[in-house]
């Protein structure tokens, strides 16, 4: 007896050990992070030779790191991230933002050396060529600084700066070159401010775009993201984009909108963390009713309640209309709303922005297409869809996903009946932020592109749907049953489900109530028949 209580006690001592040491490596993997003070890493780049410098330009710290890291260029060069080129398999479209129009500074081309900031790269002046090809123009920088002390200048395609720089222009306030030597040698792996340094400013500002990215997520609280937040699991980003040679996973063009393979294994599944399946697989809740929504709802439409929760608020429309117009003395206008916000500029024309927005919903199966310069314009009834998220009840492949959908208004060719490419950025004379002419902006953006234009615009509003997949909130603060299942539901209009508490009819309502009457009714008069005819047994 004793023997077999001890084989016991022996077996689940060992369980413990797995199951501490699988808990251990799982929350160790989150990120390549300091382990009781010490770094997990096995190499300490402030010992390299290499990287001790002096280096006069970025290029120079690139050609250190490329002596032990021989393949890291042409892997880069391979990736989106550098092409800014995707070739989608489903729509057979050719997007990336070299080729897409969105909905806040219209395209990328002839606004080069501002766009370009963001890329993964030095010197691409010229989007009509393709990306500077020397070995040392990859940003290692961008992607493994560890200081927070790297900055790509906003002007300079890439580049930071390598002198003293005013900026923003008019301020007086200096930008100093940065501490290249410093820098190389404090690389690590990357984390949220590295990611962020260009996905949380797109569209031009802190936030302005994604609505689910901006800086609040450098350091969030757990009740703003419980992944990313040093008080939860303190994800960085490439714990859920894993990468393989560079290229990250996860897309805004062809997502993973209904991920079948659940909990990911090495080697037998994806190699992609990008979903929410990856990690806690197709039943995740621990009561069955819960996981019967799985298969019509995404994860984040109810664990992200709300987007721009952090502080930071993002923009909801623009109305390029009204951009040029200036004051009595001929001077740009900037006027604020009560928040503090711009809400308007003659540079850009009208905004609103949000905080804390409740997002729109649609069917959605991960494939979206774009309208792109050159295709044909519905003119007649806007607004026009910037991108159309694809997706069916009926298909098998679809959920209902969360949205932030950007609304405003962009110039069109009124003869040609397409979207035009606008050159907004430039020191010369025919930029819009330069002149205020939209006359000169849309021929300079024709002219330099080379796409063709009619020479006669107008303005029409559009749409731009961005999915809402961060800023995921505790558990308590999901979306609640109450907010769908009632007849003012979050997902009102939203065909193709049934929802009890918003769907019904009058006549089935009453018909229902009815027979609850009639049923209770039956059971009292049963009750009273038992107790009568039990009064006369005894008698």
């Amino acid at each position: 007896m004793n023997n077999k209580r001890a084989l016991r006690m022996l077996f689940s001592l060992k369980c413990l050990v797995l199951v501490a040491s699988l808990v251990f490596a799982a929350n160790g993997s989150a990120s390549i992070a300091p382990v009781n003070g010490k770094s997990t890493t096995t190499a300490d780049h402030s010992k390299f030779k290499a990287l001790q410098g002096p280096f006069d330009r970025a290029e120079d710290v690139t050609a250190a790191c490329l002596t032990c890291h021989t393949e890291a260029g042409e892997q880069i060069r391979q990736t989106t991230h550098w092409t800014w080129l995707y070739e989608h398999d489903e729509t057979g479209q050719t997007l990336g933002k070299s080729k897409v129009i969105n909905s806040f500074c219209g395209m990328t081309i002839t606004n080069e050396p501002r766009c370009t900031s963001c890329h993964v790269g030095y010197g691409w002046n010229d989007m009509r060529e393709p990306p500077p090809q020397a070995e040392n123009a990859v940003d290692c920088l961008v992607c493994h600084d560890t200081t927070g002390e790297y900055w790509k200048f906003p002007t300079l395609a890439g580049h930071p700066t390598y002198i003293p720089r005013e900026w923003p222009k008019g301020s007086g306030k200096m930008v100093q070159p940065p501490d290249l030597e410093r820098i190389a040698r404090n690389v690590g792996a990357s984390g949220r401010a590295n990611c962020g340094s260009c996905h949380f400013h797109g569209g031009g500002a802190d936030g302005v775009k994604h609505g689910d990215l901006d800086t609040s997520l450098i350091n969030p609280p757990k009740s703003l993201d419980v992944h990313m937040s040093p008080e939860g699991l303190n994800f960085g980003c490439s714990d859920c984009h894993t990468t393989m040679g560079h290229a990250v996973s996860g897309s805004r063009y062809q997502a993973n909108a209904r991920d079948t393979l659940g909990i990911d294994v090495p080697g037998h599944t994806d190699f992609s963390r990008a979903s929410c399946e990856s990690c806690h697989g197709l039943a995740p809740h621990d009561k069955p009713k819960l996981n019967d929504h799985v298969d019509k709802l995404a994860c984040q439409t109810c664990h992200i309640p709300a987007f721009a929760r952090g502080g930071v608020p993002t923009k909801t429309w623009w109305d390029w209309s009204t951009a040029g117009r200036l004051d009595e003395n001929g001077q740009p206008i900037k006027q604020l709303d009560d928040h503090g916000h711009p809400s308007y500029l003659s540079e850009k024309g009208d905004f609103r922005h949000g905080e804390n927005v409740v997002p729109e919903y649609a069917w959605f199966d991960g494939t979206v297409k774009y309208t792109l310069a050159g295709d044909p314009l519905d003119i007649e009834n806007p607004p026009v869809a910037i991108n159309r998220v694809e997706g069916s009840p009926d298909n098998g492949e679809s959920r209902i996903w969360p949205f932030k959908v950007m609304r405003g208004k962009q110039p069109f060719d009124t003869e040609r009946q397409t979207l035009l490419a606008t050159h907004v950025f430039g020191a010369d004379d025919t930029s819009l932020w330069s002149n205020f002419s939209w006359e000169k902006a849309l021929q300079a953006a024709s002219d330099l592109s080379g796409m063709p234009y009619s020479g006669e615009f107008s303005f029409i509003e559009t749409t731009m749907h961005w999915p809402i997949t961060h800023m995921v909130a505790p558990a308590e603060q999901a979306v609640k049953c109450g907010s769908c299942h009632k007849a003012e539901s979050r997902l009102a209009g939203l065909g193709g489900i049934y929802m009890p508490g918003h769907n019904g009819s009058v006549w089935l309502d009453r018909i229902g109530w009815l027979l609850v009457a009639a049923t209770l009714f039956g059971v009292l008069v049963h009750a009273m028949a038992r107790v009568v005819f039990s009064g006369r047994k005894d008698q």
